[in-house]
């Protein structure tokens, strides 16, 4: 995708969606109770006439918005316009369902100035989607997407892990698939469980079981890299924290820092792939990574450094900055000081 725009959204919590899926509470998810109105639009743009000058994108989420009964979303984009002819936004995003996309409604979109469309695909294996209550198949994502591009615009997909019925190579398949629709960014959410869904009901029932938050940052860790190496952006892991949010949650892998976790994660698993091939019981660990990775490698309570002590037997492990590419990982393995032996290294 191009330069990351500052997005400023507006909410649609619900509107357009023909379905209640198991996990979903979008007021609670959005942090507001009522959907937006041309209003609103004007409402969250104006305070940008005073800032600095930058690239700005309004995104219309939390609902189906293509679903959306049409004269409230043509009057919902109609509400952009003058900003977009300003200058104070550059584009405009949506977010819908799958399937409740067309040529027609996507080249009305075109027309009132969006550029993106994001896809809750969640799955793409059907009988999760069917345990989840989505309503639409796997092959409802493959069309959808392929009329995106078709249209001309940016596709981003949605994913999540760890909903009903999944495992964790299901996930792998899915973003194996996801992948393979050639999407411009990608956005991975983990399941949470939120009071008031039908998922709270199943989870005290015992019915379903939550990821913990280091269960779903572990299989997130191996995700993101099946994105990344084809060349497509991972927008965001984990969900947007709110006050609204952390009270509504009942269980599941709800962090506020949730994509750092996974990030130090990622860095972790790297410097263990280089270790396992190095001679490591007893001896002294470094790991030498760019400036501004130290704080991934460390990992939050250096628990990065704990755990590859403890895995490897190491008798330390520190992390140095290094001048180096932002993702060059080198570690090397010595003997304690006071103690004599040969170097050992390896690198990325």
């Amino acid at each position: 995708m191009s330069a990351r725009a500052h997005i400023v959204p507006v909410f649609v919590p619900h509107l357009g969606c023909p379905h209640d899926c198991v996990f979903c509470s979008q007021r609670q998810i959005a942090g507001q109770t009522e959907p937006a109105g041309p209003e609103d639009v004007a409402a969250a743009l104006a305070p940008l006439r005073a800032l600095p000058p930058r690239r700005r994108e309004l995104a219309f989420y939390g609902g189906s918005f293509t679903a959306v009964e049409p004269a409230l979303r043509r009057a919902l984009l109609q509400a952009a316009q003058p900003w977009l002819r300003e200058g104070v936004i550059s584009s405009i995003r949506v977010s819908t369902r799958p399937d409740a996309v067309d040529a027609d409604v996507l080249g009305e979109l075109r027309a009132f100035g969006v550029t993106v469309v994001e896809l809750g695909a969640q799955s793409m294996d059907d009988g999760v989607l069917r345990a989840a209550g989505r309503g639409h198949t796997a092959e409802d994502t493959c069309r959808a997407a392929a009329l995106v591009k078709e249209a001309g615009l940016q596709l981003v997909l949605q994913m999540m892990t760890g909903l009903p019925g999944a495992t964790d190579e299901s996930d792998f398949d899915t973003a194996r698939a996801l992948t393979a629709l050639e999407p411009d960014g990608v956005r991975v959410y983990p399941t949470v469980v939120l009071r008031g869904t039908a998922l709270f009901g199943l989870w005290q029932r015992g019915a379903y079981r939550a990821q913990s938050v280091q269960e779903a940052a572990a299989l997130c860790a191996r995700l993101v890299p099946v994105f990344e190496q084809a060349g497509v952006a991972v927008l965001r892991v984990g969900l947007h924290a709110s006050d609204m949010l952390g009270a509504a949650v009942a269980a599941g892998p709800y962090h506020p820092a949730f994509g750092e976790l996974v990030r130090a994660r990622i860095w972790c698993d790297r410097a263990a792939a280089l270790l396992a091939a190095l001679p490591t019981a007893g001896r002294a660990a470094t790991v030498y990574v760019h400036p501004s990775r130290i704080s991934q490698m460390t990992g939050q309570k250096k628990e990065n450094l704990t755990a590859l002590r403890r895995q490897f037997g190491l008798f330390s492990v520190r992390v140095c900055a290094a001048a180096c590419a932002p993702d060059a990982l080198r570690v090397t393995c010595s003997a304690p000081a006071g103690m004599q032996a040969a170097e050992q290294q390896g690198e990325l």
